[in-house]
């Protein structure tokens, strides 16, 4: 039995419209971190004309793996190993990136890994889009989300909700600048970045 998420099945909808607009013109796009595949298979399927490389981390990647295998479409591509600290990817060039609910479970030095490996990856004019929670100047949008941060700071203490002020510098660095906040259900954002 595949792994599975209720969260991704509720918020692959919303993201899924933001989407359509944010890839209109893209051809490839790296999703990094794409866990259970739920993501990976309904955005390839109505998104055409995009070709979709999944990607996790190896402890991960064997679910990633049959899921995609079961339920792929043609532009979807097989899934590869990534942690953001490998120095190379195994995508060397993508016209947009996708990531969901990752930079709250990454460390803040894993955060920084994934801005510099998307340097050496994102093409000029390359859009990024990461979904999930943050924080706006050290504050929560809720408390749900206040609640959210402390469980997962008790778990690990190097994780937690970004935020969107540090998260938009350290992209910056990279010439990759905050375009589009979006708002979507369940106190959860959409980041629209482009590059330069």
């Amino acid at each position: 039995m595949l792994p599975f998420s209720e969260a991704c099945e509720r918020n692959q909808g919303p993201i899924l419209g933001v989407l359509h607009s944010a890839f209109a013109d893209r051809r490839h796009v790296l999703e990094i971190g794409s866990g259970t595949g739920q993501h990976a298979v309904h955005f390839a399927a109505h998104l055409p004309h995009l070709t979709w490389h999944p990607t996790e981390q190896l402890k991960y990647l064997p679910d990633l793996e049959a899921r995609i295998k079961q339920q792929g479409g043609a532009n979807l591509r097989p899934p590869a190993l990534l942690d953001v600290k490998q120095a190379v990817w195994p995508l060397r060039a993508a016209d947009a990136v996708f990531s969901a609910n990752t930079l709250h479970i990454m460390s803040w030095s894993e955060v920084l890994d994934l801005f510099r490996g998307l340097d050496a990856i994102l093409a000029a004019n390359g859009v990024l889009c990461i979904y999930g929670p943050f924080r706006y100047d050290g504050r929560y949008t809720s408390d749900s989300n206040r609640e959210f941060d402390r469980m997962l700071q008790e778990r690990d203490p190097l994780s937690g909700l970004r935020d969107l002020n540090a998260v938009s510098a350290v992209a910056a660095q990279y010439g990759i600048a905050l375009k589009v906040d979006h708002d979507l259900p369940a106190n959860n954002r959409l980041l629209q970045f482009v590059r330069d």
